[in-house]
């Protein structure tokens, strides 16, 4: 599921280096790519004691989706990774029907906002004028912008068969995951979304204060590596909410595993796609709410 190159000028970029440590910033000049977190000022109670100190949050800000100049939605993301969360967005929202159609992605930053300009086969942006929507998206927010219950709830793609995992592959990684996701260590404040491969554990991780940019970068990163959603299962902080769903299968990702619950939506929408639906997911326990039969006993 590789992305083609139409020309060289029109590469699409690689994922961008990921420092196992980044400087602490509160913002950027225009231009400039700004931290993920700022440092702030903060009075702290603890104990029958108050104390002034500074303390570390996460970054977050409008970042506008663009298609041959043409914008199509404003999201509250972290900023960080966003040609991944350009892929992904394209991707999981069905704008493309496959990676090759999407052509070249570019992130610009300005002073509090950013862009990501993203050009398409032509055939697609065609399409996609026709159902043009503009959005102010809140953190978290799934139906900013959708103008009819069909726009909603898109019909989703039935998965492929994926892999089997034993039940203790999966809470190995879920006791892993914490270790990986060094924004959330800082800030408290921030969502996950992991791949995991049987075998081999968590592969790729994306955070974001959105849980649906989280998701979207994941797809994105994994998708300009050149690989597909076939051989493993997807690993989310959140809750399993019925967007969450909509945007796995779109991609064919045939395993979700949730640490929170899901809604009665999702789960109606994983039994129709096929997609095996585990939520609650503790180190030591889970509950399995469709298609059971990709989760076996055993490790």
């Amino acid at each position: 599921m590789g992305l083609q190159r139409t020309r060289a000028t029109r590469r699409m970029p690689e994922p961008p280096p990921r420092p196992e440590r980044a400087a602490v910033g509160s913002g950027a000049a225009a231009g400039e790519r700004p931290q993920a977190f700022a440092e702030v000022d903060v009075g702290r109670w603890r104990s029958g004691e108050y104390r002034q100190e500074r303390d570390l949050v996460a970054e977050e800000l409008p970042v506008a989706l663009i298609y041959h100049g043409v914008p199509h939605g404003v999201m509250l993301a972290t900023p960080a990774d966003l040609e991944d969360f350009g892929v992904g967005f394209t991707l999981s929202e069905g704008l493309v029907e496959d990676a090759g159609q999407i052509h070249e992605v570019e992130v610009r930053f300005e002073a509090e906002t950013a862009q990501v300009r993203i050009s398409v086969a032509w055939e697609r942006f065609s399409a996609l004028l026709e159902q043009r929507r503009r959005l102010t998206g809140r953190t978290g927010c799934g139906l900013c912008g959708v103008e009819t219950a069909e726009q909603a709830i898109r019909a989703v793609k039935p998965v492929g068969r994926g892999p089997t995992v034993g039940a203790g592959e999966l809470h190995s990684a879920i006791a892993h995951l914490a270790h990986l996701q060094p924004l959330n260590a800082r800030t408290g404040s921030v969502h996950a979304a992991a791949w995991v491969s049987p075998g081999r554990g968590i592969e790729l991780v994306r955070e974001d204060v959105g849980r649906h940019n989280a998701l979207d970068k994941l797809i994105g990163a994994r998708v300009r590596s050149g690989a597909d959603f076939s051989s493993g299962f997807l690993l989310l902080t959140s809750r399993a909410s019925y967007e969450m769903i909509q945007k796995s299968a779109a991609v064919g990702i045939p395993l979700l595993v949730a640490l929170s619950a899901p809604t009665a939506l999702a789960v109606r929408l994983a039994e129709r796609a096929g997609m095996t639906l585990v939520a609650f997911a503790r180190e030591r326990q889970h509950v399995v709410y469709a298609h059971p039969w990709r989760v076996t006993e055993g490790s």
